[in-house]
Formats: structure tokens, C-alpha cells, sequence
């Protein structure tokens, strides 16, 4: 693909992310595409969905995994208006999708008040010093649903 077929899908995924102001959600859009091909765009809907998850990114993976009846988008990649957060970011390695394509940047994104930084901030952190409390308990059939996995013959590894 070269640079100007990149572009051009780049320009589609800021398109979706003013569409997705106009209607009610976030500045964000993403196009996924493969082999040339568009398989799926989507803005951001979470403050119109009531979904904290509903993302460009994630929006966008979940229609391109549909249409394409597959959780495995390796053969895709993403063209984002914007950097990925941290959890786009997770689901795109998820999907593993080969390549990401971004224009606006995150530094621009806490700009205009969409902050993540300190979600990888909190990562690196111990646990014990992490905002959200984490605690632990061992209840005796947590293990069962692994242990299922583990022996299920016919899974479908992901």
C-alpha cells in the first residue's frame, strides 16, 4: 500500500471521528482494512451508547470481526484519528491486527481533556499502589473453568 492509499484511509477514519461528534460522541474514528478494502469503520459512541468500552477502535474491531466471522484480524490493519488508548490498544493486540496507522497524536488527545497517560502510569505500578485496591482471595473452584479449558479437546485457541 503506499502512501497516498494510506492517507486516504486515514482521512476516512478522521471522517468517522467528526461524524461521530456530529452525532453525540467522542472525536475518535477507525477504519479497518484489508487488502485494500475497507471491511470496517466506526466512531466513537461511548457517550451515546452509555458504554465507557465503545471506543473507534474497539467499535470498528467488533464489526470487522463480524463481517469477516473471525476473532483473528491478522491479515487487517488499522487506520486510526487518533493514537489508541491503552484498552484500544489491548484489543488491537487482541485482534492482532498487523499494522496501526494513526493521525493525531496522544500529547494532542490530553489537549483537548482525553487523558490516558495515567492509565500506563498505573500499569507500571505494584499493585499495592495502584487507585483502584486490587484485593486477592483463593476460592476452591476458581481453578475449575482453566482446568476445563486446559482439557476441552475441541477449543478454539485465541
Amino acid at each position: 500500500m503506499n502512501i497516498n492509499e494510506k492517507k486516504e484511509f486515514l482521512e476516512k477514519a478522521a471522517l468517522q471521528s467528526f461524524e461521530s461528534v456530529s452525532h453525540g460522541g467522542g472525536p475518535f474514528g477507525a477504519v479497518i482494512v484489508k487488502g485494500g478494502e475497507v471491511i470496517a469503520q466506526a466512531g466513537n459512541t461511548v457517550t451515546k451508547d452509555n458504554d465507557p468500552t465503545a471506543h473507534a477502535e474497539i467499535n470498528a474491531i467488533r464489526k470487522a470481526a463480524k463481517k469477516l466471522n473471525s476473532f483473528d484480524l491478522s491479515d487487517c490493519e488499522i487506520f486510526c484519528s487518533c493514537e489508541p488508548c491503552p484498552m484500544c490498544l489491548g484489543a488491537i493486540y487482541w485482534a492482532k491486527l498487523n499494522k496501526i496507522y494513526y493521525a493525531n497524536t496522544s500529547k494532542t488527545a490530553k489537549k483537548y481533556g482525553f487523558d490516558d497517560s495515567f492509565i500506563y502510569e498505573e500499569c507500571s505500578r505494584k499493585m499495592e499502589d495502584r487507585r483502584i485496591h486490587f484485593e486477592r482471595y483463593d476460592v476452591d473452584n476458581a481453578l475449575e473453568a482453566f482446568n476445563a479449558w486446559h482439557e476441552k479437546q475441541d477449543k478454539i485457541e485465541y
